[in-house]
Parts: C-alpha cells; sequence; structure tokens
C-alpha cells in the first residue's frame, strides 16, 4: 500500500480521562517497527472491559485508545514479521502468544508474558505509536482498536480466512471465545452434563453456546434480568431462572432442581458474592465452578475453604483458556463452517462515529454486543 512506511493521519475515539466520553480527534500513526504490525480496523465490538477503563474499574494511563476485539487488514508490517503479510485479513489479541514464554510453551497455558493487563499502554519496546495533538496517547491490551488504523506487536495478530465478514468475527477477538472458550477448554464439559451459567451477557451467552456444543444435556442460565432469558434459550439454555424468585440460597435452588448434580458452573458476571455462589452450587464433590468474569481489582474475596475440602475444583481463565494465535483462526474456520452462529450475539451495529452510543446501549442493558464499523 502506499502509506507503508510513513505516518498515517486517521480519526480515532481517544478518552482523554476517566469518566469522560469518547473524543472523535485525528491523530497520527506511525509506521510499525522491527516485528510490528500496522492493521486497518474493519469493525470493532464495543466489550464491558473497554466500559471499566471509562469507569476507573481497570488500570489505564491517559489518554488512551481502547478497544480490543476487531478485525481488520495489514496495512503494513515492520522488519522481521514472518507471520502476516500486507492485505490479510486478521483479528489483533488482547492476549498475545509469543509460543516463547513457559505459559505459551505449556499446552495448558495461555496467559503470555507479554500481555498487558497491568495498564503499561505501550508496545514491547516500550513506546506507543499514537500521538494526538502532539502528546503521544497509550495503546490498550496490546490492542487498541477504536481507531481507523492501529499498531501491534507481531506476536498479538491472527492471519484468519479472507471470507470472513469482519463485522461477525470481530467477536471472536474476545466476547465469544472467552466464553466459549471457558466452556470447551478450561471447563472441559462432558456430553450429557448439567451445566449452570451465571450472568447472560455476551459472554455468558457464549458460554451457554460452548457447554451446548460440549454436549451439555441440561444448561440453566441465570440472571436477575429476566428480558434476557429469551435469547439465552435461543443460543441452547434448557432454562433460566432469577434468584430472586426464591427466598433460599441460589445453591439450594440448584441442588433440588437437578437432584444435587450440577457438573460445571460459570460465574461471568465479575462479583465476589456471585463466584462464591458459583462455586456453592457446583457438586460438592466433583463439580467444577470456572471463574469467567474479570474480577474487580484490589478487592480480596473470603470464602468458606469446606467448599473446596470436599472435591470441588475452582478454575479461573483468561479468553477461555485458548491458546490465541493457534485457536481464534480455528474457530473462524468453525464459524465459516456454520458450527456456530455470531448472529444471535449482536443486537446492533453502528458506525465508529457514534461509539458513545454504542456504550449508552451498553449501560442501559438495552446492548449484547453492539459492533461498530468503519
Amino acid at each position: 500500500m502506499g502509506t507503508a512506511g510513513k505516518v498515517i493521519k486517521c480519526k480515532a475515539a481517544v478518552l482523554w480521562d476517566q469518566k469522560k466520553p469518547f473524543s472523535i480527534e485525528e491523530i497520527e500513526v506511525a509506521p510499525p517497527r522491527t516485528k510490528e504490525v500496522r492493521i486497518k480496523i474493519l469493525a470493532t465490538g464495543i466489550c464491558r472491559t473497554d466500559d471499566h477503563v471509562i469507569k476507573g474499574t481497570m488500570v489505564s494511563k491517559f489518554p488512551v485508545i481502547v478497544g480490543h476485539e476487531a478485525t481488520g487488514i495489514v496495512e503494513s508490517i515492520g522488519e522481521g514479521v514472518t507471520t502476516v503479510k500486507p492485505g490479510d485479513k486478521v483479528i489483533p489479541l488482547f492476549l498475545p502468544q509469543c509460543r516463547e514464554c513457559n505459559a505459551c510453551r505449556n499446552p495448558d497455558g495461555n496467559l503470555c508474558i507479554r500481555s498487558d493487563i497491568t495498564g503499561r499502554g505501550v508496545l514491547a519496546d516500550g513506546t506507543t505509536r499514537f500521538t494526538c495533538k502532539g502528546k503521544p496517547v497509550y495503546h490498550f491490551m496490546n490492542t487498541s482498536t477504536f481507531t481507523e488504523y492501529t499498531v501491534v506487536d507481531e506476536s498479538s495478530v491472527a492471519k484468519i480466512d479472507d471470507t470472513a465478514p469482519p463485522e461477525k468475527v470481530c467477536l471472536i477477538g474476545c466476547g465469544f471465545s472467552t466464553g466459549y472458550g471457558a466452556a470447551v477448554k478450561t471447563g472441559k464439559v462432558k456430553p450429557g452434563s448439567t451445566c449452570v451459567v451465571f450472568g447472560l451477557g455476551g459472554v455468558g451467552l457464549s458460554v451457554i453456546m460452548g457447554c451446548k456444543s460440549a454436549g451439555a444435556s441440561r444448561i440453566i442460565g441465570i440472571d436477575l434480568n429476566k428480558d434476557k432469558f429469551e435469547k439465552a434459550m435461543a443460543v441452547g439454555a434448557t432454562e433460566c431462572i432469577s434468584p430472586k424468585d426464591s427466598t433460599k440460597p441460589i445453591s439450594e435452588v440448584l441442588s433440588e432442581m437437578t437432584d444435587n448434580n450440577v457438573g460445571y458452573t460459570f460465574e461471568v458476571i465479575g462479583r465476589l458474592d456471585t463466584m462464591i455462589d458459583a462455586l456453592a452450587s457446583c457438586h460438592m464433590n466433583y463439580g467444577t465452578s470456572v471463574v469467567v468474569g474479570a474480577p474487580p481489582s484490589a478487592k480480596m474475596l473470603t470464602y468458606d475453604p469446606m467448599l473446596l475440602f470436599t472435591g470441588r475444583t475452582w478454575k479461573g481463565c483468561v479468553f477461555g483458556g485458548l491458546k490465541s494465535r493457534d485457536d481464534v483462526p480455528k474457530l473462524v474456520t468453525e464459524f465459516l463452517a456454520k458450527k456456530f452462529d455470531l448472529d444471535q450475539l449482536i443486537t446492533h451495529v453502528l458506525p465508529f462515529k457514534q461509539i458513545n452510543e454504542g456504550f449508552e446501549l451498553l449501560n442501559s442493558g438495552q446492548s449484547i454486543r453492539t459492533v461498530l464499523t468503519f
């Protein structure tokens, strides 16, 4: 492309500070350096994690360009890049896969040492590729997709099938994979089992889809908002309940409903009380409970150790336990083969300039996933 090696001026949604709306600004995006890739973004999803930065519950430097669930086209590559080339359709990865650290080399690991969950806000060489009004603008989780162009490290990008629709497969960059993988890879749900999913947002619905794919015979969805029940049933839940409908603890309600046979529970909210509820709700001896929802930072959890002593397994996962560069292209291929339907997760598609409206839809509970297109 004619822009290779040059600074690109483009539009981006910049967050200048916490609790402020996005400001559509003209920014400069520097060319990729060694082992870096510059990407033209085609579509990006709005995820609750992005909102955590706005609300201050997730650490970030400011000003910052957030966004981490997207599809794009490689515009140019830096020296030494071998896995993608200009023109490739790709998904940026908030969870890198360097293939060299202990987590990447272990078959059960995926939390690459290059992950930026502490809010460093820079690429591997310690610098940023964004400037706005003469000031440096920070990156977010190695991706920064709320911009027409972004730069990522090669370890944070996966080449996908050229025929994949960008406004749909962008969800494989975070929400869908996180939920689906939690059931299939981390939970290792067995055929014929009973599963319970706490929280029926986009990731919770993706957990249900994963449980169904794994052959679970009974999938119970739990949410305070009964408006979400219809969508949960459509993607594979066999029944849905609200904790408000009983005075008993939810673990007792579920035990009575299932004749004490809940094999797997998934907490997809990120609340400390529901994490303990989910743990208590799986079978006391052979049940597995998976923490999927991001916990609030700087909070400690107190629970009765007897919940674990009797034999339960308590697990957590980032990105569903999936290895990002290896598994994202496979999931895109499975989507194209109609193994699962992402349409059921997308409630709104808006032009990028309406990003603030997209976050209003998220915070009012009207959307499951809003996708922004460029």
